[in-house]
């Protein structure tokens, strides 16, 4: 979490107010571990209550002392360097949900191999998270696409919406589009 915290930080910090936008009338929202999905944050609604789902204590301690956000931080086994938990209490507590907007981060996104990762055990709480959201946005940053790792978690037709900078070329985030998400270039 630290090299990515100063990885691409300005395509980031754009990449993930604009993913908050698509937040609309959502009441209980998923915010993943990583970086861009922590971003999001920061453009979360401060006028209105919302509850927010997450694995990731840096998530949760920057939340908690927000006023109208009520946060749930998912149980399990902390991994070190992202702080996030992971294993059978995460996605068992995280099943009994029903969310209206997750907000998905990956290590990779390709359009033959979906969504990935590279430890399984984070791959199944990114599973079970997009099985119990309404509604999916991936944010990242151009990198991402393309690139695949060991544990497939979602299809890129599971996604409401794609959200990434203008470093992904129009024609790349066109055949994204094809598969169902919006994709939306910052």
């Amino acid at each position: 979490l630290a090299f990515r915290a100063t990885s691409q930080v300005p395509e980031k910090r754009r990449v993930a107010p604009a993913a908050a936008e698509l937040l609309g009338d959502a009441e209980t929202v998923f915010v993943d571990e990583g970086f861009t999905p922590q971003n999001n944050r920061r453009g979360l609604p401060a006028d209105r209550p919302l509850t927010v789902v997450t694995a990731s204590l840096p998530v949760a301690g920057a939340l908690a002392e927000t006023g109208t956000v009520s946060v749930l931080l998912l149980g399990g086994r902390v991994r070190s360097g992202t702080l996030a938990t992971v294993d059978h209490w995460t996605t068992r507590m995280l099943s009994g949900f029903v969310i209206d907007l997750a907000f998905i981060g990956a290590n990779g996104i390709s359009r033959e191999h979906g969504l990935t990762t590279p430890d399984p055990a984070v791959g199944e709480v990114k599973a079970q998270a997009v099985r119990a959201a309404r509604r999916v946005v991936f944010a990242g940053v151009h990198t991402k696409f393309g690139a695949v790792s060991f544990c497939r978690f979602a299809e890129v037709g599971a996604l409401e919406a794609i959200v990434t900078s203008t470093l992904l070329p129009a024609a790349e985030a066109h055949r994204y589009s094809l598969l169902g998400p919006q994709v939306v270039r910052v």
